[in-house]
């Protein structure tokens, strides 16, 4: 479940972009020249880069769906165990399962599941927490918090060579590039 560091002694290339607009349109470069393991780093939300990318959208809310339907139906299972099988109490004449009374309950177990669903889920697909990432050698890159744009395109993606994804890197408009060492 956790990422471990990169075998070989070749993480990848790193490329910076002066803004926001160069890095878009290098990613649909990457992109439409098939490489598979990169990813674009930016000091804010780019709109629509994740298409820009290719990436596919989120299985996050299936997760979070399937985590709250569990919780419902654990808090109905549960109060229906308790009030007509374990312990059967006729109170004022009501039915022993009386599902009307159970709402409160299964709604906060379906909220609890969802949230922790939506944690762990989160947490897993991101691959954290992630201790380590090659790219914190580079010094240039420390201003990705800042105002640079990044790409970076791992060693072991199918399509990686070192000298031509650099030079494709700078045809896209890179301003630096610079191979990074694991």
């Amino acid at each position: 479940m956790f990422p471990t560091r990169p075998s070989g002694p070749l993480f990848g290339v790193l490329a910076e972009f002066d803004d926001a607009a160069a890095v878009f349109h290098a990613c649909e470069g990457v992109r439409d020249q098939g490489y598979t393991r990169w990813d674009a780093h930016t000091p804010f939300p780019v709109h629509g880069l994740d298409r820009a990318m290719g990436l596919k959208p989120t299985v996050l809310p299936w997760i979070v769906f399937v985590m709250g339907m569990s919780g419902a139906t654990a808090g109905m299972l549960l109060q229906w165990w308790t009030s007509a099988v374990d312990y059967p109490l006729v109170v004022a004449g009501k039915p022993l399962f009386s599902w009307q009374a159970f709402v409160p309950i299964m709604f906060e177990l379906m909220v609890l599941f969802s949230a922790l669903g939506c944690l762990f889920g989160l947490l897993g697909l991101a691959k954290l927490p992630q201790f380590y990432h090659s790219l914190f050698r580079s010094k240039r890159f420390e201003q990705v918090t800042d105002d640079k744009f990044f790409i970076s395109i791992e060693a072991e993606d199918p399509k990686f060579d070192q000298a031509a994804t650099a030079e494709l890197l700078r045809g896209l408009g890179a301003t630096h590039v610079e191979t990074v060492e694991s």
